[in-house]
């Protein structure tokens, strides 16, 4: 039974002349799963040379402890140019697929959760939405994404292991074992991706509220230069809180998935470990510098490049409206 109609009931106008939205089909969500793939795809393959850096500044802080533009400089002179592409593949491949779950999804479980609720509960609930959605979306897409990130990691901490993506996934099987090897990171990719996205998601569509408000601008009335401008905007805003709050759990994958970190034994003993080690404060802090550049400019791209491309392909985004103003 298709999704279309139960939607555009809930969403149509009750008594104040309001178009409906819609419709929120299969080729809706394959937009929105598209644009997502390619958004993400996109800033983190653009922004690995970041990474890297970053990578290395929780990985190795008694050698590279000078701040983010000196590790460039660091990097490059150990290593060359090139050594700041390292892990490209597995980025690209990874986010393009974790892109795809996440923004897809939340598209699909917030808008189905709206529906659900009816317009006038869904405007009222709609951050819990946001954090509802984000959380279903990002447990979905991390499957997907773990064993990608675990061979990025390993190749930024070890350029020697493999070449790339093709080469260094099947060594990592032959070493450490399909779980072990992959899914060690599995626990702090969920504690770091879940809180990120579901802050990510709420901050921004937040602050874009706030933003509109603001300006007095109308939204659905506005050109797609001033829509974008306050993408973007909004994505600053929200990707830096979601860096925040998600770094700690950031600092363990990174040092997880390093060989042999955090001794013998279960993964939540391994974390463990590390955590003492590493102690709280320089868990919260150690490259977050570079985390918050980074995922700033990140999420504000992404949010940017998935609307440009939901606009170019004719796909109406969802929009939770109050049913007590008037357009």
């Amino acid at each position: 039974m298709s999704l279309t109609p139960l939607l555009a009931a809930s969403m149509r106008p009750r008594t104040n002349g309001k178009k409906s939205q819609g419709p929120f089909d299969l080729t809706y969500y394959l937009k929105g799963a598209l644009a997502g793939g390619l958004c993400c795809s996109i800033t983190h393959g653009a922004l690995c040379p970041v990474d890297v850096v970053k990578t290395r500044i929780q990985l190795e802080p008694q050698k590279y402890n000078r701040g983010m533009i000196a590790g460039f400089g660091q990097v490059i002179a150990a290593e060359g140019v090139g050594a700041l592409a390292t892990g490209l593949g597995p980025t690209v491949v990874g986010y393009f697929i974790q892109g795809w779950f996440k923004f897809g999804g939340v598209e699909f479980f917030k808008i189905n959760f709206a529906r659900k609720l009816g317009e006038e509960k869904a405007w009222e609930m709609r951050i819990p939405i946001y954090l509802g959605a984000a959380a279903c979306a990002e447990f979905i897409a991390d499957i997907f994404l773990c064993p990608l990130e675990a061979t990025r990691i390993r190749l930024v901490s070890n350029p020697e292991y493999a070449s790339g993506l093709i080469s260094a996934m099947p060594k990592i099987i032959r070493d450490d074992g399909f779980i072990v090897g992959f899914y060690s990171g599995f626990g702090p990719i969920l504690l770091k991706q879940i809180p990120y996205t579901m802050a990510k998601f709420a901050v921004q569509g937040a602050a874009a509220e706030k933003i509109w408000a603001a300006t007095g601008i109308n939204s659905n009335t506005t050109s797609e230069g001033t829509k974008l401008a306050v993408s973007l905007s909004s994505g600053v805003i929200a990707g830096v809180a979601a860096a925040i709050i998600s770094h700690p759990a950031d600092t363990l994958l990174s040092l997880v998935n390093k060989q042999g970190a955090g001794g013998e034994g279960s993964i939540m003993t391994r974390l463990g470990r590390l955590a003492y080690e590493m102690g709280f404060v320089k868990l919260c802090l150690t490259g977050l510098g570079a985390r918050c550049v980074m995922i700033g400019s990140l999420t504000a791209g992404q949010f940017g490049i998935f609307d440009t491309i939901m606009t170019m392909t004719g796909a109406s985004k969802f929009k939770f409206t109050n049913p007590n103003e008037q357009h």
